[in-house]
């Protein structure tokens, strides 16, 4: 048995002494969008400091606990509080609890973000529906040895995020007058923001919205065959003709503004399943 899976094991031995259930969906809340915790209906919680294998969350506004528990019908696993390359751990880490949701019976991923908009058709406060990604990261979590049990060597990306979802989140918008953009998703590693040049060269390559997380998780997602949708919340403009400086604050506090949105467009995408 190769290393991985035996720590899999042993965070899923800890798990299933508080549940023996499996959850078909999993949900991964970025900045400022824990609220749809509060849309659960809580069985079990586990702080993340009680789970073998799992960093503890370090940034601002990330709980750091893995809860689980129902919506609308459907039995969920709910990461509230991720991880992010800047914070100092390796993309292996980043995704570790993607591969435990695997092995819960997570069949769906759910995962959002708060990110810069660069697309000049984009506002403060939007949401975006992520179609594709450009990771420049620098780095992958499937480097290394592969573990055939979980997934190809070479897994496709071709729909890194899954179009069925996509449209299935794009009707239960235009049912509840929700707008909403579809884009490229960009991540680097952080922490700084980007300067003046940067947002450039980011929109120049084909990106909408440049962030610090989520491909990562995706991208395990992809290698053990979960579908992903991911959502992006727009919290501050990235126009390098009008660039002001950006604060922590205010990007949580926008972030938390459009959040009920994404939550309800999340929740009922969920139901829909």
């Amino acid at each position: 048995m190769s290393t991985l899976i035996e720590k899999i094991n042993e965070t899923l031995n800890v798990i299933r002494k508080k549940t023996t259930k499996n959850y078909e969906v999993g949900i991964i809340l970025g900045t400022g969008l824990g609220g749809l915790v509060r849309d659960i209906s809580i069985e079990h919680e586990i702080d993340y400091a009680g789970l073998p294998h799992f960093p503890l969350s370090t940034v601002e506004s990330h709980q750091g606990k893995l809860i689980f528990g129902k919506i609308g019908g459907k039995d969920v696993v709910a990461m509230q509080g991720r991880f992010h390359y800047y914070e100092g751990y390796s993309m292996q880490q980043i995704a570790y609890p993607v591969r435990v949701m695997k092995f819960l019976g997570v069949k769906t991923l759910l995962v959002s973000n708060a990110c810069g908009g660069m697309n000049p058709l984009y506002r403060r406060g939007d949401i975006m529906v992520i179609v594709d990604h450009i990771n420049l990261l620098g780095d992958n979590p499937l480097i290394g040895k592969n573990e055939d049990e979980l997934g190809p060597r070479f897994p496709d990306m071709s729909e890194p995020y899954s179009l069925e979802l996509i449209k299935l989140a794009e009707e239960v918008a235009l049912e509840n007058k929700i707008k909403i953009q579809k884009g490229v998703y960009v991540a680097v590693p952080g922490p700084n923001l980007e300067t003046k040049a940067e947002y450039r060269f980011l929109r120049g390559i084909g990106a909408d919205v440049v962030g610090m997380s989520t491909i990562p998780e995706d991208i395990v997602a992809n290698h053990m065959g979960i579908k992903v949708l991911g959502f992006s919340i727009i919290t501050d403009e990235c126009f390098p003709d009008s660039l002001k400086p950006a604060k922590v604050e205010d990007i949580i506090a926008t972030a938390m503004v459009a959040e009920p949105k994404m939550t309800l467009i999340m929740k009922e995408v969920i139901k829909k399943l």
